[in-house]
């Protein structure tokens, strides 16, 4: 009995070494290899401009907002009440288009930026599969998103970052990520 145990012991050890001799990990870190991608300032050159042209719309309507609401200020006491309720339903219905047009402008800008950089992160995981492949990592994580880190600790020499900007052909400063 204590022969079979130490047999079953022995082939379990003997498989977990193997096993483990397959696992190569590393990690990486795509703001710090987007940072280098000449098209990032490019994209975020557009993402600016779209929303500077949202907020140049919504200055709009606050102006045209602010003029008639003093414009109702002035004319509201010689106002019949019929027509000085319908000047404030005006007011609100322009408040709420002002308030619905700054939420909307928002996502609009957040998707616009989604759309734009989603090629940048494909060339980015592109690079990272063919690195991945060539130095043999079967495992490669995720670093350097505050908050969304999926790596807690590792070893500098495991970080394929560079490697990665190579292979996107820009070679990173040096001393950086070393």
């Amino acid at each position: 009995m204590k022969k079979i145990s130490l047999i079953i012991v022995s082939v379990f050890f003997i498989n977990f070494i193997s096993i483990a001799q397959d696992i190569k990990i590393g990690y990486t870190n795509v703001e710090y290899i987007l940072s280098f991608l000449p098209e990032t300032k490019q994209v975020q050159s557009e993402v600016q401009a779209y929303g500077t042209q949202l907020q140049n719309q919504l200055q709009s309507k606050i102006t045209d907002f602010q003029s008639k609401a003093d414009a109702f200020q002035k004319t509201a006491a010689t106002m019949t009440d019929l027509i000085r309720a319908d000047k404030q339903e005006e007011l609100q219905n322009l408040q709420a288009s002002i308030q619905k047009f700054q939420n909307e402008a928002q996502t609009s800008i957040a998707q616009k930026e989604q759309d734009l950089f989603k090629p940048l992160f494909e060339k980015i995981s592109n690079a990272i599969n063919v690195v991945s492949e060539r130095e043999n990592y079967s495992h490669v994580l995720s670093a350097g998103v505050p908050g969304v880190d999926v790596l807690l600790y590792a070893r500098p020499t495991d970080d394929i970052s560079n490697l990665v900007l190579a292979e996107l052909g820009i070679d990173p400063p040096s001393g950086s990520n070393d």
